[in-house]
């Protein structure tokens, strides 16, 4: 079959790789039917993440299982799935409290051994923990498959900052970052009921996006002026809820200081970067509450799941560019450039 594979900076390869096959009893098999790229995977295309030569690559994938193994029992060739970008066991004492990230068992896409999700074909241990089941004939809805897709990660995640910012009804929310998890987080604080929400982001296209996902204003500055203009937005207090989704040092000191005293900042970019700008006496003086991390996206998706399909929200449009296959190596490069948002693969 044929994949992609790293092999060093700015360096995607499509390759001939093995076939996935069932190593053990609680494997399936997954034929991919779309899969995308993300902002995370730009890090290892830069070079800041470490990769090794020839290591797959992408995480985020849905397709139809073609074979299971013996112990599987929820899963049988033809459903249609979608993964979380981690797998798990689905029994352990993190998986049962919905913290399948830091299953003992678990593990990420991509990582040596595994199997990359931007591929033709996966291997899904724990296949009964991790795997969620989708609607059969929403395999060939080209126009639903997208939404379905930023299940995997990009939804959960910006789901899962509005959740640990405290986002409730009639909060006003500030989201940090305009990338397809940040848009995301703006879908997500309108659905928990935000009545105002300033975007910060200086991309017109990407500022259309997050308007039509429920942004109320949008603050095109950076640093101290994005600091200033926010406190000017909301009569000198903050926000009651801030979104993280970049991982900088600037933009989490921009998050705590635009928060309100007594707010809550919900952080899921990936910290890069020194310290990543928290700072302990701020949070403490103004008694701001920091929350996030990894997005557990396995215990999210059933429930984003049933909006999605209901079209109470669509996370679609952060999808800007479909490739196939032979077009992922153009499809990082766009990503890098800022041409492109997120790019999908369809297979």
């Amino acid at each position: 079959m044929r994949a992609t594979v790293i092999h060093g900076p700015h360096d995607i390869r499509i390759e001939e790789v093995p076939d996935p096959r069932i190593q053990q009893p609680s494997d399936a098999v997954v034929r991919v039917v779309s899969a995308c790229i993300c902002g995370s995977d730009l890090w290892a295309y830069r070079g800041v993440a470490a990769r090794v030569p020839g290591q797959r690559i992408g995480h985020e994938f849905l397709g139809v299982v073609e074979e299971t193994g013996s112990a599987v029992t929820g899963f049988a060739p033809g459903d249609f799935v979608v993964a979380p970008f981690v797998w798990s066991d689905g029994t352990c004492e993190h998986c049962r409290e919905g913290l399948q990230t830091s299953c003992p068992h678990g593990g990420f896409w991509g990582e040596v051994g595994s199997d990359g999700g931007q591929g033709e074909a996966v291997r899904v241990p724990y296949a009964d923990g991790t795997l969620v089941r989708l609607p059969r004939d929403a395999a060939g809805d080209e126009a639903l498959v997208p939404a379905l897709l930023a299940l995997s990660d990009v939804l959960s995640t910006g789901h899962h900052a509005a959740v640990s910012a405290r986002v409730r009804p009639g909060a006003t929310v500030a989201v940090v970052g305009d990338g397809a998890v940040g848009l995301c987080g703006v879908l997500a604080a309108r659905r928990l009921g935000a009545e105002r929400i300033i975007t910060l982001g200086r991309h017109r296209a990407r500022t259309d996006i997050a308007r039509s996902f429920g942004a109320t204003d949008v603050v095109a500055e950076r640093g101290e002026a994005a600091i200033e203009a926010i406190r000017e937005l909301t009569g000198g207090q903050g926000a009651h809820a801030v979104l993280e989704a970049v991982g900088t040092e600037e933009s989490m000191r921009t998050a705590l200081s635009i928060a309100r005293d007594g707010g809550a900042v919900g952080y899921v970019g990936v910290p890069h970067g020194g310290s990543a700008g928290v700072d302990i006496s701020q949070m403490f003086n103004r008694n701001i509450t920091l929350a996030g991390g990894v997005a557990p996206a396995r215990a999210y998706i059933p429930e984003l799941l049933t909006d999605v399909l209901a079209g109470v929200i669509d996370p679609a449009p952060v999808f800007d560019r479909t490739v196939g296959l032979d077009g992922v190596p153009d499809g990082y490069r766009a990503m890098d450039d800022r041409s492109a948002l997120k790019v999908r693969i369809a297979f």
